[in-house]
């Protein structure tokens, strides 16, 4: 599985460097600030435009990791690695941040990169081999992948549902969409499990109820198929387990409010 960069950040970048020089070539009096934040955008932009130009590989396979990114560069195999984790680190706020792939370095993986992180199961320094904001592919896609090449080494980290809300864990290897011709839209799909997953984490009675809602409406309304998409059936046999979920979940509650 060859991972394709996200190329959001390019575009961020053009229009910075864009905007300020269209500021820069318009004339005007009292122009010192203008022409501040000009230049400030142009030197913004032109740094994130080479960030985002410089080369960029990660191929997750049957023999290991084929990676080039700044800062880390060569053909990993999977033995070289004691362990492996997809971690969503805590904000701040207490809620999971952005996802990142994490290496345990074993006694064959040559000196590199310095561990910078902690394995999330048993704080093993591990160094950061991806952030994957910086991929297209979605975060259940990856761990599918790993959970399929990299077998036992490879864990899961992510936020888990709650052990019995749903017969899936909605992550990772347990959900995982074979995408073939005239499946279902991919994004869409991706949207109605990540909302399901957030409202059985963190959402109140009225906010299960509207997800399952939402995903009623959809399904009743068609789901968008695309040329390459989801699974039809797999997808339906997923959203049939997130309704139960959600209507599971919400049953509590309104037994306590009456």
């Amino acid at each position: 599985m060859e991972l394709r960069r996200n190329r959001g950040p390019l575009v961020l970048a053009v229009v910075c460097v864009v905007g300020g020089v269209t500021v820069l070539a318009v004339d005007g009096d009292n122009r010192f600030l203008p022409t501040l934040v000009a230049v400030g955008a142009i030197v913004l932009g032109g740094v994130v435009l080479l960030g985002a130009l410089r080369p960029f590989r990660f191929t997750i396979g049957p023999d290991g990791l084929d990676v080039r990114r700044p800062g880390l560069r060569g053909t990993y195999r999977w033995e070289q690695f004691d362990a492996l984790a997809l971690d969503e680190p805590a904000r701040p706020d207490g809620r999971p941040g952005a996802p990142r792939l994490l290496g345990v370095p074993g006694a064959a993986l040559l000196p590199g990169p310095p561990a910078t992180a902690r394995h999330p199961a048993d704080g093993r320094p591990a160094i950061e081999l991806l952030d994957l904001t910086q991929v297209r592919q979605p975060p259940d896609e990856v761990a599918a992948a790993l959970a399929r090449f990299a077998g036992d080494r490879f864990t899961d980290a992510r936020t888990p549902v709650p052990t019995g809300t749903t017969g899936a864990r909605l992550g990772g290897a347990d959900v995982d969409f074979t995408v073939g011709l005239r499946g279902y839209q991919p994004d869409r799909v991706d949207d109605l499990v990540r909302r399901s997953r957030d409202a059985l984490l963190r959402g109140d009675a009225a906010r299960r109820r509207a997800v399952r809602a939402d995903i009623a409406h959809a399904r009743a309304g068609g789901l968008p198929v695309a040329l390459r998409g989801y699974h039809t059936a797999q997808v339906d046999a997923a959203l049939d387990q997130l309704d139960a979920a959600l209507a599971g979940e919400s049953a509590p509650d309104r037994e306590s409010a009456e």
